[in-house]
């Protein structure tokens, strides 16, 4: 019809990536100067819905492109292109606690992306939106392979990218929470690594009890990776959050198996018992649970079950022993794990034994202990499960939104850049594949 207004627009480009990818959302077909609220919301695979909003006002040509102009508020401000992503909450009457993570990686985690007129901080539910789109993010490029692992004894997810490879193995190993947790190598996996995501926490049970891993099950772990027909047998990584580090670490130094390419760690520590095994571990922890904290809100505080950081070596890696490439990723406002102290220990030791050439430490202010891929909402305090008691708590992590989401991003470049130079480069014998 002639002299019709065009209709509000949102176009989303692409509208379907991987997660770490960044994204373009741009609203256009507005009056000029009309202000307006884009608003994302996901509902997770818990049935729980997450938002996150920025207040605009259109330019001459009626359009807002998130990408180069500022939110004058909602729920960040700013230039900020991914903040209808990484400063998403629970919506309001959620409940306490909620983190969220993708566990159906085969699927796409939905946003959906809306415009509406006014700037808006609520009721976004009962109000008509101008125009919507949906994005799909994915942790699985096309053609990776979602392998479940159930020989010798191991429970894990094997990811393999897509081609016949060879190409370099990971091994990943998530915190003390347990269970398994497949997003992270699933994504690893569409950047060409076969990944395993390992289930060692959950703990054996048996007629007598209940009964930890040993080193055997990690031994047997690596092994598989590296006499899979499609991995590099001698470019093996090992990536480790939390306590997952730990082990890592341990398994590098003394174990007479595993002798990783490289090692990952996210927010860890090499204080462990280092002639135990994973039980003695938990006993050692376990003494003391005298110096647990708690802040202003009940939320649970664990950074001091390992400080201060002991003298004597037993109680910890001898990391001067490390051959291999070491990079720690280290939140400075930890509230979970003495992630500071641990790497500026391991630094003074290694500088000590003649190999701190091989450690790089990135540390980040106001940043918290779930340094996840980017794009991923802030948590500062979730909901935790003690794999020991089966108890359900709520732990501080800590973090400042806006610290912490730019952490996360400068996190993982740094990590798939330490990856790409240490398991593939020029002279390595694992060409990366062609696209």
């Amino acid at each position: 019809m002639a002299g019709k207004e065009p209709c509000p627009l949102i176009v989303v480009r692409p509208s379907r990536c991987i997660v770490d990818e960044k994204f373009l959302v741009l609203v256009q077909n507005l009056p000029p100067g009309l202000a307006v609220t884009v608003h994302a919301l996901i509902h997770s695979e818990d049935d729980d819905f997450w938002e996150a909003f920025g207040h605009y006002i259109s330019d001459d040509r009626g359009c807002v492109n998130v990408a180069k102009d500022a939110s004058i508020g909602g729920s960040y401000d700013g230039v900020e292109p991914m903040g209808l992503l990484w400063s998403m909450k629970p919506i309001p009457g959620s409940r306490p606690g909620l983190r969220l993570r993708k566990k159906e990686v085969h699927t796409p985690l939905v946003v959906n992306i809306s415009v509406y007129q006014g700037h808006m901080n609520e009721r976004f539910k009962d109000t008509r939106a101008l125009a919507c789109a949906v994005a799909e993010r994915w942790y699985m490029a096309p053609g990776v392979q979602r392998v479940g692992i159930t020989t010798n004894g191991l429970k894990g997810t094997l990811f393999l990218p897509p081609g016949a490879g060879p190409f370099p193995g990971l091994l990943d190993l998530w915190g003390g929470g347990g269970g398994l947790v497949e997003y992270r190598s699933a994504l690893l996996a569409s950047h060409g690594y076969v990944s395993l995501a390992l289930d060692y926490m959950t703990p054996k049970t048996s007629g007598n009890g209940t009964q930890h891993v040993g080193n055997d099950y990690f031994e047997a772990a690596f092994r598989l990776l590296q006499e899979h027909p499609q991995v590099c047998g001698d470019r093996i990584a090992m990536l480790g959050l939390s306590f997952g580090t730990s082990v890592a670490l341990g398994m590098a130094v003394y174990s007479p198996v595993i002798k990783p390419k490289c090692l990952v760690s996210v927010s860890g520590s090499h204080v462990m018992p280092v002639n135990g095994s994973l039980s003695d571990v938990f006993a050692e922890i376990k003494k003391n649970a005298h110096n647990t904290r708690h802040d202003e809100e009940n939320r649970i505080i664990w950074r001091d079950l390992l400080l201060p950081i002991p003298d004597d070596p037993s109680k910890k890696v001898d990391v001067g022993r490390i051959q291999c490439p070491v990079l720690l990723l280290v939140g400075e406002d930890d509230q979970n794990w003495p992630a500071s102290e641990s790497a500026e220990d391991m630094r003074q030791m290694m500088e000590k034994a003649g190999n701190s050439h091989l450690l790089t430490i990135a540390s980040y202010p106001g940043t918290g202990h779930l340094i996840e891929p980017p794009y991923s909402p802030h948590i500062r305090a979730s909901n935790f499960m003690v794999a020991q008691a089966r108890t359900k708590v709520i732990v501080l992590w800590g973090g400042q939104t806006v610290p912490h989401s730019k952490a996360q991003e400068d996190a993982w470049q740094k990590t798939l850049v330490f990856l790409e130079d240490h398991l593939y480069g020029t002279k390595h014998r694992c060409p990366r594949p062609q696209n």
